[in-house]
């Protein structure tokens, strides 16, 4: 997501004195069982879905958890996972993989690169391929349940294990909750989920108390007007002009209006209008990406929003029938994602003792989105901690320094983690994790 910034870790609690009995023989455990997990990280890699349509996908994993001894139930929340295992008494962790690819066609000239196709939902053909890491997340996850699964003398509680569709759409963990998440399986007290990053050396881990991710809302725009000929322009309303206006008045929402200290961004992203050189449109469409932390900035934003469009427009002289429509996309909304600070803070330690603290640094927010926010959201009890797997393979983030080499960012089609790294510190990190927890 963005360079890991080594801020000093905070002391560290109470559930720190129980580190895995079995540090080493985790390590060691993991390690052999790379060329497996490779296999299956290959497949993954190259047979991509699309949000909401990971049928092979979860098919795959559903077995391999089934292997294992969970209770698979398929089909939560559309093609969502969930493995549940009991062992006892004790709390019920909860570890997510996302599982979509992105519309996109891959260039990283990987002898297993993904040369899948699929349809858009609007019926366009299009290339699949794992640009976010999901593909490690999987990979991570199933290492997990394997070393959880062998280690069951080690722990007791429960834990659920659960595979989300269509993080990319910001729809998945929402649909998975609203088809008995919490309700049909056993609420966890902890939810934990790691992912990717594409602009931190390989193995590295990052953490950040608190906000770690932004609210993400999709806002559109119709700016209407009234058309005519380019040679007579006094004759029309020109929607270019309006639309024109309304992009640069936003800019104060953050600059002017937001506390300097309140993280917020307002972008808009596309300005569509006309058809040809001569012909004054009678509409205008500005599509707009709006990110903030807390709530009430949120809301603040979105008003700013509606409220400057039908203030330009009327300066414009714009009649109350031909106001501009301004449209949130609720369905698109990804709430904040918070880590609960103590918890997060305690599993840094955990890292650090197991990992070394060169490799675990506390990173700053970003204003990406993830709708892991939503399982803590549904019940802030829950405590709650996503954590960065930095995977750049070394010699290109050293390039990177030195060289001011340019790194593909996470979405590219050039992204190529070095996902043996990726996923053994995942998957050591997401056990080490869950055995602290539900130590005996």
């Amino acid at each position: 997501m963005q360079k890991l910034v080594k801020l000093g870790l905070l002391a560290a609690a109470s559930m720190l004195a129980a580190v895995p009995v079995q540090a080493d023989s985790l390590k060691e455990a993991i390690a052999a069982d790379m060329p497996s997990l490779m296999d299956i990280y290959r497949d993954l890699h190259a047979n991509p879905e699309l949000s909401g349509e990971e049928v092979r996908t979860a098919a795959k994993l559903a077995a391999e958890a089934r292997r294992l001894g969970f209770t698979v139930t398929e089909k939560v929340g559309g093609t969502g996972v969930v493995a549940v295992m009991e062992n006892g008494e004790g709390p019920t962790v909860m570890l997510r993989a996302d599982m979509d690819g992105l519309p996109l066609e891959e260039k990283t000239g990987l002898s297993y690169a993904s040369r899948a196709k699929a349809k858009t939902r609007q019926g366009n053909d299009t290339f699949v391929m794992h640009a976010c890491g999901h593909d490690t997340h999987m990979t991570g996850w199933v290492a997990a349940a394997r070393q959880l699964a062998a280690r069951k003398d080690e722990w007791s509680g429960t834990l659920v294990m659960i595979l989300q569709p269509a993080e990319e759409t910001g729809e998945g963990a929402l649909a998975m909750l609203e088809d008995g998440l919490y309700t049909r399986f056993p609420k966890p007290d902890y939810a934990l989920a790691f992912h990717d990053a594409a602009g931190a050396p390989a193995g590295y881990i990052g953490y950040a108390p608190g906000f770690a991710l932004a609210n993400v809302d999709s806002v559109d725009i119709q700016v209407k007007g009234v058309g005519g000929h380019g040679a007579y322009p006094h004759t029309t309303k020109d929607p270019v002009v309006l639309a024109s206006r309304i992009v640069g008045a936003l800019q104060t929402l953050v600059s002017r209006e937001v506390d300097p200290q309140d993280p917020a961004v307002v972008t808009v992203g596309s300005f569509q209008a006309g058809s040809k050189h001569n012909i004054i449109s009678d509409e205008a469409l500005l599509l707009i990406t709006v990110r903030s932390y807390g709530d009430e900035t949120r809301a603040q934003l979105l008003d700013g929003i509606k409220r400057i469009a039908r203030g330009e427009a009327i300066t414009a002289g714009m009649p109350e029938d031909r106001m501009p429509v301004v449209s949130i996309r609720d369905s698109e909304f990804t709430p904040a994602t918070y880590n609960s600070p103590e918890f997060t803070l305690e599993m840094a330690k955990l890292f650090e003792t197991r990992f070394g603290k060169s490799r675990v640094v506390q990173s700053k927010p970003v204003m990406g989105g993830e709708d892991f926010s939503r399982y803590r959201r549904a019940d802030e009890n829950i405590k709650s901690m996503i954590f960065w797997v930095g995977g750049v393979p070394m010699a290109d983030y050293q390039a990177s320094q030195t060289e001011g080499k340019k790194l593909p960012s996470l979405h590219s089609p050039f992204w190529a983690p070095d996902a043996e790294k990726v996923i053994t510190t995942g998957a050591e990190a997401l056990t080490a994790a869950t055995l602290t927890i539900l130590k005996k």
